[in-house]
């Protein structure tokens, strides 16, 4: 990717501080074409704006422009609202950080862009095409924590939550029906597609398997599913003062970039952390330089 971008860079100026590499990164996934996008786009944003030069900063736009849509300026949210979608993306945020197998935190944003009221991306370190059932369950665990922080909050959740709970179902279901990863129904796959040669590609599921067993794969998504939501509430409430750090910190300035987010969370910004929030011992500090809470068997209740 980065050498795609230095092809697609050339004869556009860029400040002395726009890094290629770190775009790299961030694009995991992306074609050349959304490469070619991205830097035409930067381009495009810089002259607006009445730059010589592309900076670091079009650049990111750009990016979120290409990932997320265009910023909707004209969406003006009530002071309730603002929060609740703050304490939403900052519960995403934090318990994303903490774990151990979810990809690090880029960056929280509580401004409109497409659809979405607000956004918490996180960006692998490099790519990757096998994934563990532990990253699927910190994956659901994160996912669900937007929620999560809601109820902890305010004690009860909205709608903010429809598109997480759709990926969770989808996550949590493979994992039982595709990937033999349930403790209860073993190594099967369970369920078939059915395949159309016209259409080429699969249209529908087929059931392959009985009531009863429906009703265990019910039960097993409906488990692991409990055991994550479990979980992300014992973090948040473990580390309470790190979601409201990071929610100040949103209302304030919308936009939180992962080496501010990481201030925040390490308690050095915007106001230092109580003991509560330090390392216990006996507590281990991922690679993300996060804490690494307690670990849950995928599929089983804590005790």
């Amino acid at each position: 990717r980065e050498e795609f971008l230095k092809i697609h860079s050339k004869g556009k100026p860029f400040e002395d501080n726009v890094r290629l590499d770190l775009i790299a990164k961030r694009t995991v996934g992306f074609t050349g074409a959304d490469l070619a996008n991205t830097l035409n786009e930067s381009a495009l944003l810089s002259a607006r704006k009445g730059e010589t030069k592309i900076a670091q900063s079009s650049i990111e736009e750009a990016l979120d422009r290409v990932i997320a849509g265009p910023q909707r300026k004209s969406r003006v949210l009530d002071p309730k609202e603002r929060e609740t979608i703050a304490y939403h993306e900052a519960g995403h945020a934090v318990v994303g950080e903490l774990l151990e197998y979810t990809d690090p935190v880029h960056k929280v944003t509580i401004l409109p862009r497409g659809m979405s009221l607000g956004s918490t991306w996180q960006l692998p370190m490099s790519d990757k095409y096998l994934v563990s059932k532990q990253e699927l369950m910190d994956d659901v665990t994160a996912l669900l924590a937007g929620r999560v922080a809601e109820e902890l909050v305010y004690g009860e959740v909205t709608t903010g939550a429809s598109n997480d709970l759709e990926r969770v179902t989808a996550i949590t279901r493979a994992m039982v029906c595709q990937y033999g990863m349930s403790d209860k129904l073993g190594t099967l796959a369970l369920g078939r597609r059915s395949h159309n040669p016209f259409l080429g590609r699969d249209y529908m599921d087929e059931r392959n398997y009985s009531e009863d067993v429906a009703k265990l794969i019910d039960d097993e998504v409906r488990e692991i599913v409990e055991t994550c939501h479990r979980r992300a509430t014992e973090i948040l409430e473990m580390h309470r003062q790190k979601l409201d750090a990071v929610v100040a910190a949103l209302l304030e300035n919308e936009t939180l970039e992962r080496e501010e987010f990481l201030r925040i969370m390490e308690g050095t910004s915007p106001k230092p952390a109580d003991d509560k929030d330090k390392i216990a011992e006996g507590q281990k500090v991922s690679k993300k330089g996060g804490i690494i809470p307690p670990k849950l068997k995928p599929g089983t209740a804590e005790t």
